[in-house]
């Protein structure tokens, strides 16, 4: 298992139809493109997260997850790292968050990857369209360089 166990994982979440929803799937298939020789980067676009990605997880050694943010400001670029959720009773599947992904790997998996990192950008707009708001446009250099960033320490194992 550790020759094809990924180095970064990129998971991104997202709907590309509803504006600046889209923007995880956008930056993921920017990291992909650049990236495209690297053979220790993994990248998993969806338009939610779902359970059957815990494996996922479970066998990278780490993890970037890539979402908008409607509670951040419009534009705003973050980058948290992400802990397990605390064990909640039952399973709800109908919405994941990347804590709720990482609490899953550790029950299913008995695994973490060694670092779990959020990169967010802040919504303007999630109506029904496929054109990003001004301040995720203005964003995208910003989100692409701590992007590129965060893989490279990825893939050297600096985290």
């Amino acid at each position: 298992m550790a020759l094809t166990m990924p180095r970064c994982l990129i998971l991104a979440c997202g709907n590309t139809l509803r504006s600046d929803d889209g923007i995880g799937p956008w930056l993921a298939e920017w990291a992909e493109d650049r990236f495209r020789s690297e053979a220790g980067l993994r990248v998993l676009a969806r338009q939610q997260w779902t359970p059957e990605l815990a494996e996922e997880i479970a066998h990278s050694e780490s993890v970037l997850f890539i979402d908008c943010s409607a509670e951040s400001a419009p534009g705003l670029v973050a980058i948290i790292e992400i802990q397990p959720s605390a064990p909640t009773p039952g399973l709800a599947t109908h919405h994941l968050g990347a804590p709720e992904l990482l609490t899953l790997a550790r029950e299913l998996y008995d695994s973490l990857p060694r670092n779990a990192l959020l990169l967010t950008v802040g919504a303007g707009s999630i109506e029904l369209g496929e054109e990003f708001s001004e301040p995720v446009l203005d964003a995208i250099p910003r989100a692409c360089s701590l992007l590129e960033h965060t893989i490279l320490q990825s893939l050297r194992g600096q985290d």
